[in-house]
């Protein structure tokens, strides 16, 4: 399993990026429990320390709680202050990269509109 990290960036910080994705797609839902510190440095083959940092990042950002002698548990909220982060980060950062890759393609913000209409008509279904 240790093939599932890469060295672009710290492990725990990889790891708290893959239990951001589980609850923003929903499998982390709020009042469930996170997998045990434990368990996760045994399925990942990683140090306990490494998942204990990630959990409190988690923490520190107020996405999940530790509940003494229970674990760790998603907040309520926590999909939706992440959603509201990412929507920010997207309409800041990603889209203006988007949009001077466009002008620099030549691509105008009617065909840019055009685009995402088609796009958002095809992937309706």
């Amino acid at each position: 399993m240790a093939d599932i990290w890469n060295d672009d960036q710290p492990i725990y910080r990889q790891l708290y990026e893959r239990v951001v994705r589980l609850i923003l797609q929903g499998e982390f839902a709020e009042g469930d429990a996170l997998p045990s510190v434990r368990q996760l440095s045994a399925d990942y083959q990683i140090n306990h320390l490494t998942v204990a940092k990630s959990y409190q990042a988690l923490v520190d950002e107020g996405l999940v709680e530790k509940r003494r002698g229970l674990g760790m548990f998603v907040l309520a909220g926590a999909r939706e202050h992440l959603l509201a982060r990412e929507r920010k980060q997207f309409l800041e950062q990603e889209l203006p990269e988007v949009v001077a890759r466009a002008r620099r393609l030549g691509i105008d913000a009617e065909a840019l509109q055009r685009a995402l209409a088609h796009y958002q008509k095809e992937n309706k279904a």
